[in-house]
């Protein structure tokens, strides 16, 4: 109830609105070609649209999502079912020469997450509790992607969310996927984001196979991605206090962002097709 509380408000006057302002942003529809800054690109395929940094900004501000310091880039399927948010950590080159043990990992996030709870209940959030892996993490070794994901629930109403992140490494640091989405619907955008990662890459000379002698080294590997090491490094801040800072931000898109998106803008791309026509 409290989240409800929370969404319903934004997602009533959104949908009321004569003039939808997520509708009206910059959206750039496929079959076209996403530029992610200067460090990577993707295909967006027909049915799909992708936002800018400066759109993806008043994006957020419309679902009321905390600012971030850094350029983020949307791409979603047109209906909107799910949608993942771009963001390059330039961290150094990360050695993927490490094994994950799932168990361990998860025993940090829970101890961040007591981090995160204080921060959120600073800012009158609800707190959450960590109820496990929805998917353990994997490394592919010919795509250089990590991808696990986390099932959190809220301590007062009890409602459960999860997130699917991926990190594509390149030559000079990260790229940071984040795929919200309803969990009952998850399974399916997993599958569908996963089928656009191919479409992904960096620009020339900053793949991960470009690395050269001399280059970078980030000061973490691989587990660290998960457990907020990546965070600690950009913002030089205790790690503990990093993955806690970042839980609060991120389970709040979730939460809140997400679930307003959904109840007042399914059909928003169906109506500027027939507005064209």
């Amino acid at each position: 109830m409290a989240v409800a509380a929370c969404l319903l408000p934004m997602a009533n006057a959104l949908a009321q609105e004569d003039r939808n302002p997520v509708a009206e942003l910059p959206w750039q529809h496929g079959p076209t070609t996403g530029k992610i800054g200067t460090h990577a690109t993707i295909r967006v395929p027909e049915g799909y649209s992708f936002l800018d940094a400066a759109a993806t900004r008043r994006f957020n501000e419309l679902l009321e999502n905390p600012p971030t310091s850094y350029d983020e880039y949307v791409i979603a399927p047109e209906n909107l079912d799910w949608i993942a948010f771009f963001n390059f950590n330039e961290i150094g080159y990360v050695k993927d020469d490490e094994s994950i043990d799932a168990d361990d990992v998860l025993d940090s996030v829970r101890e961040g997450l007591k981090h995160g709870n204080r921060e959120r209940s600073s800012r009158g959030w609800d707190t959450l509790r960590l109820v496990g892996w929805s998917a353990e993490p994997r490394y592919d070794q010919e795509l250089r992607a990590l991808a696990w994901a986390i099932l959190l629930e809220s301590e007062n109403s009890g409602a459960q969310v999860v997130n699917y992140n991926t990190r594509l490494l390149g030559r000079r640091g990260v790229m940071e996927v984040t795929v919200a989405a309803d969990p009952e619907s998850l399974q399916g955008a997993i599958a569908d984001f996963k089928g656009l990662v191919p479409g992904y890459s960096y620009v020339a000379g900053e793949g991960y196979g470009d690395f050269r002698p001399g280059d970078h080294v980030a000061e973490i590997g691989l587990a660290a991605l998960i457990t907020g090491g990546a965070v600690a490094v950009a913002s030089k801040k205790g790690w503990l206090a990093a993955i806690g800072v970042a839980i609060a931000k991120f389970w709040k898109l979730l939460l809140v962002g997400l679930a307003g998106i959904a109840v007042a803008i399914r059909k928003l791309f169906g109506g500027k097709g027939k507005a064209a026509e």
